[in-house]
């Protein structure tokens, strides 16, 4: 392979941020535990107190770079949390007066976001994802956040128009990529000034850490949101950090097959008479696939579906064996929830969220499918 040739995705992620190889040292450095560094002189290195960096934190943001703009020359800041990371975007970016434009149909914590951004005398705007709906809210916002596909309902906006004609009407544009992960989608590359994500979920894919980040190539916003953070103090650990870095040569493999299990799936529900609302991008029946097969790379390990109420999604539930009733997704084993359970998502009760795992696919559709005999059968 010449110096020219593009690195796949997989070859990308298991070398992705790691240092220059030093003799008898490892290839990824242990995590670095320091309150404090040696610190002679005028604070000039890099590494000074705990709460503004860390190495453990430099190698794993590089890497998360060079997954969401390969090739290019990019910022990412990395956050305790996914929310971490939203609020840092959110209270940088924004003051008095300003206007955002927020999905009505995002993130159940959203809502949250809008109540203190109003408190703080920020006037919030909201529309649909789909039909790129929040281009009717645009005139005079300061920051446009696009989440695609939404969650839980997997809608799909077009995330270039809509940046386009943000950067038209002067505001910034921010995208929620959780759902889709760097390797499903590169906002960046769709014209998104910050790429937002909890890697909680797909990016690092074990469910045992929490962590978000944010990437940008402006510089000076990069800045403003690594200033947020050591404000806040909403810094990552430096042993989620490393695991996080660790889980990363692995998001190949995993996400690919987490998509192939959800695409299998979607199409077995598709059989089913009690199954209705079926939403995956990767259907071709799905009214989001068009789209999503022209700026998606891979199409997420989310498939939402609805059964006839409440109870009979809970006996659903209940019956599975190889699926854990969790609420979060992106993870190695399969996980489903009635989302309705939880309120803030105008979602009927029926409405289940279901992350494909990485398990055998005959496996995980047999499972799902006899829990369906038995839910039906009451």
């Amino acid at each position: 392979m010449n110096s020219t040739t593009p690195l796949g995705d997989g070859t990308r992620a298991v070398r992705a941020g790691l240092p220059e190889p030093v003799p008898y040292e490892p290839p990824l450095p242990g995590p670095v535990f320091a309150a404090h560094f040696h610190l002679p002189g005028e604070p000039t290195g890099p590494y000074t107190y705990g709460r503004d960096s860390n190495p453990t934190w430099t190698r794993l943001e590089r890497a998360i770079g060079e997954l969401e703009a390969p090739g290019e020359q990019v910022e990412t800041v990395c956050f305790a949390s996914g929310m971490a990371a939203i609020s840092a975007v959110v209270f940088s970016q924004l003051r008095a007066g300003d206007t955002v434009v927020l999905p009505v149909d995002g993130y159940q914590a959203l809502p949250l976001i809008a109540e203190r951004l109003r408190a703080f005398g920020v006037e919030v705007r909201t529309a649909p994802t789909g039909g790129d709906a929040q281009l009717s809210v645009l005139d005079g916002a300061r920051l446009l956040w696009i989440e695609s596909p939404s969650n839980p309902g997997l809608d799909v906006c077009d995330i270039r128009r809509l940046a386009d004609a943000a950067h038209t009407a002067g505001a910034l544009v921010a995208v929620d990529n959780t759902l889709a992960t760097p390797l499903g989608q590169r906002p960046l590359a769709l014209g998104a000034d910050f790429s937002v994500a909890s890697d909680t979920k797909g990016t690092t894919g074990h469910g045992d850490l929490l962590l978000g980040h944010v990437t940008c190539r402006d510089a000076a916003r990069a800045a403003e949101v690594r200033d947020w953070r050591k404000v806040a103090g909403a810094i990552p650990g430096p042993m989620e950090s490393w695991l996080a870095h660790r889980s990363l040569a692995t998001v190949q493999l995993r996400i690919d097959r987490q998509c192939a299990n959800a695409l299998a799936l979607a199409r077995a529900l598709g059989d089913r008479s009690e199954v209705s609302g079926l939403r995956h991008p990767g259907l071709p029946t799905d009214p989001s696939h068009s789209l999503a097969s022209r700026q998606m790379r891979r199409y997420g390990s989310v498939v939402s579906f609805v059964l006839p109420d409440r109870a009979h999604a809970e006996r659903f539930l209940e019956t599975l064996r190889l699926v854990d009733d969790a609420t979060s997704f992106g993870g190695v084993r399969s996980s489903a929830e009635r989302r309705g359970r939880w309120g803030g998502d105008a979602v009927p009760e029926g409405f289940v969220r279901f992350s494909a795992g990485v398990e055998d696919p005959e496996d995980l559709v047999a499972d799902v499918l006899r829990a369906l005999d038995e839910a039906a059968a009451g």
